[in-house]
């Protein structure tokens, strides 16, 4: 890795030769998951068109206090044919990025159908999640609370934690602060690993 090395926060020796954190991107079609992964890669807008199978990219994320990591991200298309593919794609990931179109109030009771079924699967168990309250920006967008409520991530147990970070995909806003908020719960989740594993 060379230079730069030793500036890297401690903690950091968590991760294995600084592997990759393996990230799934997921949400309904149309909500905005290319976007958000363009604009974490390139720091800007792309126009996309709709996912047919799903984008991979690797990509070096600026955390703030906590340097520079790099995420492997799948995003994965979202239309109703290729939902039965998250599963495959959510399996051994450190994360899960869900995006939800917070204009899109017909299809919140669809896009918590969705949530909570990946969020519930064996595999997922524990595995952190960001909600990406996208298209904030929109003036009839819904509010954190409503969203919070429609979507009952409450009702998600002790066990999965979870946060819901307004955003803007096109121009990028909260995006950073979510990916950091989501990196926190992935470092506090090995730690418990390694506690319980001790205590063995």
């Amino acid at each position: 890795m060379g230079n730069g090395l030793s500036e890297q926060p401690s903690f950091l020796s968590s991760f294995p030769n600084f592997q990759p954190l393996h990230i799934a991107i997921l949400g309904l079609d149309s909500a905005g998951k290319t976007t958000v992964l363009y604009r974490l890669q390139f720091n800007e807008f792309v126009n996309t068109v709709p996912t047919k199978g799903f984008n991979a990219e690797k990509v070096k994320v600026s955390l703030g206090g906590h340097g520079t990591m790099t995420f492997h991200f799948w995003d994965v298309g979202g239309q109703e044919k290729l939902r039965p593919l998250w599963k495959s794609f959510t399996r051994c990931r450190d994360g899960i990025i869900f995006v939800v179109d917070s204009v899109d109030a017909e299809r919140l009771e669809e896009a918590k159908t969705e949530l909570h079924k990946i969020a519930k699967t064996a595999d997922n168990q524990g595995v952190p999640l960001l909600v990406v309250a996208n298209k904030q920006d929109l003036r009839n967008s819904l509010g954190l609370a409503e969203l919070e409520k429609l979507l009952a991530l409450k009702e998600l147990g002790p066990s999965t934690p979870w946060h819901l970070q307004p955003a803007c995909a096109i121009i990028g806003d909260g995006l950073r602060e979510g990916v950091e908020k989501l990196y926190e719960m992935i470092l506090k989740r090995r730690k418990t690993l390694r506690q319980q594993k001790r205590k063995r």
